[in-house]
């Protein structure tokens, strides 16, 4: 099967039983997109062409997984959700709900800080691109909803009966979403990310760590 367009139901994702295409790997993994993306500066300048070439793939290939170039540069922040739920799934389960959601908002931070030759020019692109950037925010949008049943589920509270789960959650990716923009804004050189992060929960600790019932 071929990748769903982004915004429907099982987007990027498998059916069971389909067999890749070769070198379909190489588009999916985050190393191949970096590579892939590594020289954007501009959205408009970089070719379907010059980025299958890049990824070692075929232009037929390339439109069977992503319905346009656009959908590339998204695709490249849009793991950082998943990122996030399996790192809050793994934290211990005594830990503070400050510190297991400052641990699962740092992963993709932290890949974002170690390539940041690479990752940063995406990012801003992204964040000043507005067709890109509603994209970016539907996918926040369904990071806050995966944060919260995770976090549900660890502290035993129903988020649809009780406000801390989604709260909490929102909190932690507005931090994110915050660092992300101050991160990638004009300075001449930019901050350390997951920096950022830990002074963005040291004001949010207090309340994210009061009594959540």
């Amino acid at each position: 099967m071929f990748l769903a367009h982004p915004g429907r139901e099982g987007a990027y994702g498998f059916e069971v039983g389909e067999v890749e295409p070769p070198h379909v790997e190489q588009v999916r993994s985050h190393a191949a997109r970096r590579e892939a993306l590594g020289d954007l500066v501009a959205l408009g300048a970089v070719t379907v062409d010059e980025i299958a070439t890049t990824a070692g793939v075929s232009k037929r290939t390339f439109f069977r997984y992503f319905a346009s170039k656009e959908d590339v540069v998204v695709q490249f922040l849009a793991d950082m959700g998943a990122d996030m739920r399996a790192e809050l799934a793994a934290r211990p389960a005594g830990e503070r709900p400050s510190e297991a959601l400052l641990h699962a908002v740092s992963v993709p931070l932290s890949l974002c800080g170690d390539h940041a030759e690479r990752a940063l020019p995406v990012v801003r692109l992204i964040l000043r691109t507005p067709a890109l950037l509603a994209r970016f925010l539907e996918h926040e949008a369904r990071w806050r909803e995966e944060l919260t049943e995770e976090l549900g589920a660890r502290l035993g509270l129903d988020p649809e009966a009780e406000l801390y789960p989604r709260l909490a959650a929102g909190m932690a990716v507005a931090a994110f979403d915050t660092v992300l923009h101050h991160w990638s804004g004009d300075g001449e050189e930019a901050e350390d990310p997951t920096v950022l992060i830990g002074r963005a929960f040291a004001v949010l600790a207090p309340a994210l760590d009061r009594e959540t019932r």
